[in-house]
């Protein structure tokens, strides 16, 4: 059986994070407890038999236009250095932009190093992006993307599922006429909510309009942009839509706004992945909380019980399931509010660029 860090633990009665420290040479750890521990880990066979003292986290770029555009990846982070601490796991971040030249030369040596097991945040992969991450020599986890395959130990969202719960949301209000805020750039993720949707649609009876259904930048700025342009052309609104996330709801709200559109009492929204400025919008936006500083720590124990054998002759694919956040974007077309609009509204410029931060300051003042 092989010893874990956490047997050393245990052994030595040093901490897991104190352990990893010293068997990776880092400062701060005593020289009299860095020897015991490389003594007890010599003579349990853990340096030879099992030598993983860290904990990659790879982040992929096909374009950057999810990945960097978001603030929704910092708790999935901070998820993963938390539970990198609690089991004695060192932690160390890299990237691999698809975009490089020499990004396959790149891949192949990250996954070769030694001493290493990766997570792969792999949220703006397409179909065929996983083909350098077969038959990786080390434990790997996919972290927010799956394959059909099924050769990959992953952790998602489950998309399908939520975006159907919350399109039945809207059903319920009596929303007959519901569009589709649809992100441009089409992520795998997006394409399983766009399923969830049409699924709600059907299971209600009601038909899918094509003519509702409206293609937005996937950054704040670029969905409010988008929809400013769309709307200059006057066309016949949805009383509601459903956004692929809140990125993409909050710029499409904001210009809404600024066309004179009142949300919701003109038009309802609902988005995806409750950021943290979701509920400070004006008004505060209805949604689904995904539990992705949860997703991070599942990577990580994943890519642990990798390491030391546990469940390593099985592939898991694990799913988070997400919490509906009624808020006051959503009007009960049937006579009763979801929820009273208390705040005023503060439209912003044509020409002006919408930031995280000015959307706050706007939604805030």
């Amino acid at each position: 059986m092989k010893v874990s860090i956490r047997d050393l633990s245990k052994m030595t009665g040093f901490s897991p994070a104190t352990i990893s420290n010293a068997l990776n040479h880092k400062k701060g750890v005593n020289r009299d407890t860095a020897q015991e521990i490389f003594r007890v880990a010599r003579e349990t066979g853990y340096l030879s038999a099992n030598a993983v003292t860290k904990i990659k986290l790879l982040i992929f770029k096909k374009n950057g236009q999810i990945i960097d555009d978001t603030p929704f990846f910092q708790s999935l982070i901070e998820g993963m250095e938390e539970e990198c601490h609690r089991l004695g796991y060192e932690m160390v971040i890299s990237r691999a932009d698809q975009r490089d030249e020499d990004y396959e030369r790149q891949v192949h040596e990250l996954l070769r190093e030694q001493g290493t097991a990766v997570v792969v945040l792999a949220t703006e992969m397409m179909d065929g992006d996983l083909e350098p991450y077969r038959n990786a020599p080390c434990p790997l986890v996919i972290l927010d993307h799956w394959t059909e395959s099924m050769e990959f130990n992953s952790v998602l969202i489950n998309n399908a599922d939520a975006a159907r719960m919350i399109t039945e949301h809207l059903l319920d209000y009596g929303h007959r006429e519901v569009g589709y805020l649809r992100g441009a750039f089409r992520i795998k993720g997006f394409r399983s909510r766009f399923v969830g949707f049409q699924t709600a649609l059907k299971k209600r009876k009601v038909p899918y309009r094509e003519e509702y259904t409206v293609t937005l930048g996937t950054s704040l700025n670029g969905a409010y942009q988008d929809m400013l342009k769309y709307l200059q052309k006057k066309p016949v609104l949805p009383t509601a839509f459903f956004a692929d996330n809140d990125m993409i709801a909050l710029g499409a709200m904001k210009a809404l706004q600024e066309c004179g559109y009142q949300v919701p009492d003109d038009v309802s929204i609902v988005g995806f992945d409750d950021l943290p400025f979701s509920e400070i919008s004006s008004p505060a936006l209805t949604t689904l909380q995904v539990p992705n500083r949860e997703m991070g720590k599942m990577a990580v124990r994943r890519a642990a019980e990798l390491v030391e054998g546990i469940g390593a002759d099985a592939v898991m694919k694990m799913q988070v399931c997400p919490k509906m956040i009624i808020r006051r974007t959503v009007k009960n077309v049937k006579g009763e509010a979801a929820g009273r609009e208390t705040s005023g509204i503060y439209p912003v410029s044509g020409n002006k660029q919408l930031t995280a931060e000015s959307y706050i300051r706007s939604s805030a003042t």
